[in-house]
């Protein structure tokens, strides 16, 4: 499970570059989305049973060591045999940005293409995802005496007066950042303020790392969110008895990690370090937790509306076909 992530495109972040000429324009790219939950994860792993793929995770919390239990990461026997590229590949002290994911993405795209094999992009972070097809904005470098005003303002009447403030000025981009998501508010009202402009003006602006690739592109929308609630639920009763309360006890024993850290800002997570700080009971715990899976699948879902290029398909019913017509795609290019 993973937390809208944050984003910076200005030159030197680690953005990538704006076109993709590098890309073998003969191979496609895969790109496999969809909300918490919907089973994204199984469909991947069975196509790589029976195609040349290998899966690069869209994932911002997956890029996290020792985030296992409540990311539902792959298990490393699973990762042994299929190859998984963007999971553990930074400490939970770090942050990881949608400029840094696209370099990362872009980087093993080539190098799965260079083994005349397929990329399956998957996951639902769809900050990443759009990063990557529709391309990065050139922002302007972080403003530390703005932020040090914002971060004064937010402490004083709390982060949802500038989540107002930043409806007032960008509704399209407080439309799409949760009220609670200090990160993200903060960067858009700087963006705003310190260029006039709103964010979302200027994240329209780019143009697309994939350029010129086949990029095939589906999204698992489940038809009845009632039974995608009810299989969140379960999931994080699994995951809770599989040890997630002691993976985060773990976590909180390293000493070198807080509440702030963007690592354990991702969902269930904040919840148990709460409840471990003393916050509220394990039960509220879980019911927060299970509460705030809900509201991230139904973002997910609001950002999916929103893609007109993604083919939707039922997770229930097409799997079999997808594969079968993957694999014959494939087989027609050789692989």
């Amino acid at each position: 499970m993973s937390r809208p992530a944050q984003v910076t495109g200005r030159r030197g972040s680690g953005a990538a570059p704006r076109r993709a000429a590098a890309l073998q324009q003969d191979l496609p790219v895969l790109v496999l989305t969809g909300p918490t939950g919907a089973g994204k994860t199984d469909w991947a792993l069975h196509l790589a049973e029976h195609a040349p793929v290998e899966i690069v995770s869209v994932d911002s919390a997956l890029v996290y060591r020792g985030l296992d239990i409540g990311t539902a990461k792959p298990a490393q026997a699973v990762r042994l045999r299929i190859p998984h590229h963007l999971i553990d590949i930074c400490e939970p002290t770090e942050s990881y940005s949608a400029g840094r994911f696209v370099a990362d993405a872009l980087a093993s795209i080539r190098a799965i293409h260079a083994r005349r094999r397929v990329p399956l992009l998957v996951g639902g972070t769809m900050l990443y995802l759009r990063a990557l097809l529709a391309g990065l904005a050139v922002l302007p470098q972080a403003a530390p005496e703005l932020r040090a005003r914002l971060d004064a303002r937010a402490a004083r009447y709390g982060w949802a007066s500038l989540h107002a403030q930043l409806g007032a000025l960008d509704p399209q981009a407080a439309a799409r950042i949760a009220p609670n998501d200090r990160q993200r508010i903060q960067r858009a009202l700087e963006v705003c303020l310190s260029t006039g402009r709103p964010i979302s003006e200027l994240q329209r602006a780019t143009s697309s790392a994939l350029a010129g690739a086949p990029v095939r592109y589906w999204i698992l929308a489940p038809r009845e969110r009632a039974l995608l609630h009810a299989r969140l639920t379960r999931r994080f009763a699994d995951m809770m008895a599989a040890g997630f309360l002691e993976e985060v006890r773990s976590l909180r024993r390293r000493g070198d990690l807080t509440p702030d850290h963007p690592a354990m800002r991702a969902v269930g997570y904040r919840q148990l370090w709460a409840h471990l700080a003393g916050a509220y009971g394990l039960d509220e715990a879980v019911q927060r937790g299970i509460a705030a899976t809900r509201q991230l699948a139904k973002r997910q879902l609001t950002w999916m509306r929103g893609e007109r290029s993604g083919e939707r398909l039922d997770p229930d019913t097409g799997e079999l076909s997808w594969i079968r017509d993957i694999c014959n795609e494939l087989g027609s290019l050789g692989l």
